[in-house]
């Protein structure tokens, strides 16, 4: 199992703690759960060099933890449990193209928006949202793919894939100054990064949406929207200093979902980031997924 250390926020309780509360909300057994297959290297080169790739492999231990970065270690299980949650945006993109669903979320852990083109930080190797983009554009030929991310922290290793990218519109929202300092300048003309401050809560939030991100999404008219779900911009998060609650994720959420209905033929692809107070991180995306599923 994937793990980076005793105590560490980025823990395997975050998968059952969010399994847990969707039994207990009567809709677990309700959704299409299926397993995900791991990403393959064509996949992943789509957005990683070989050579990063390599490193990886390299330095992936048979005992213990190595350290990329001072908050980012691997286990023996590391890069295994990493493919598959770049594998699980994948198929995710197939479903939905293909119509076997409408929309998904993905389970996953470890989380990928910090991964960058050449590096891993931030409790991230790969980046998984960037993988199903690049997919979805090169295996189904979509010319516009847009990204929301409404993590506490700035997507740089997205930002860092997809920056003057004329098929990738995205759009997010982050604490600053925070880590990973960076997104206030966006490196190109399709990252609409709104940087927010300490404190923030959910009405700055939605006015941001409504003012910022939704005429953008609507003048793109993207064929599918990724969503890079993290939850640690909750009130209950000690991760972040902003103050979002279950509400305001079920609210964006349905802004989201009207954009794909308009656009994109419904389709939407959801991926866990970050969120590491257990119970708001199990209730909040409770409140997305029940909106997705539109139960």
């Amino acid at each position: 199992m994937h793990e980076m250390g005793k105590g560490h926020p980025e823990c395997p309780e975050r998968i059952a703690a969010i399994q847990d509360r969707l039994m207990a909300a009567g809709i677990w057994d309700y959704l299409l759960h299926t397993n995900a297959h791991p990403a393959t290297r064509e996949q992943l080169l789509r957005v990683h060099p070989e050579e990063y790739l390599d490193k990886l492999a390299m330095m992936s231990p048979a005992t213990g933890h190595v350290h990329l970065e001072p908050d980012t270690a691997m286990n023996p299980y590391s890069l295994n449990a990493a493919y598959y949650a770049a594998g699980a945006g994948v198929q995710a993109v197939d479903m939905v193209m293909t119509g076997k669903a409408q929309n998904a979320f993905c389970l996953v852990r470890p989380p990928g928006h910090h991964a960058e083109r050449e590096r891993g930080m931030g409790f991230c190797f790969l980046n998984n949202i960037a993988v199903a983009a690049r997919h979805a554009i090169a295996e189904y030929g979509l010319q516009r793919v847009a990204i929301v991310d409404f993590d506490v922290h700035h997507g740089n290793g997205t930002e860092d894939a997809f920056f003057d990218e004329p098929k990738v519109l995205m759009v997010s929202i982050f604490q600053h100054p925070f880590f990973p300092y960076s997104g206030d300048v966006p490196k190109g003309s399709n990252m609409l990064n709104i940087a927010m401050p300490r404190a923030s809560r959910g009405a700055e939030f939605r006015e941001v949406v409504t003012e910022k991100w939704l005429p953008a999404l609507n003048d793109f008219a993207p064929e599918l929207i990724l969503i890079s779900a993290g939850f640690d911009a909750h009130l209950e998060d000690d991760m972040g200093s902003m103050g979002l609650v279950e509400a305001d994720y079920a609210w964006v959420t349905k802004q989201l979902m009207k954009v794909a209905e308009t656009h994109a033929q419904k389709r939407i692809v959801s991926l866990l980031e970050g969120g590491y107070d257990l119970s708001s991180l199990a209730r909040s995306v409770t409140e997305h997924i029940k909106v997705l599923a539109d139960v």
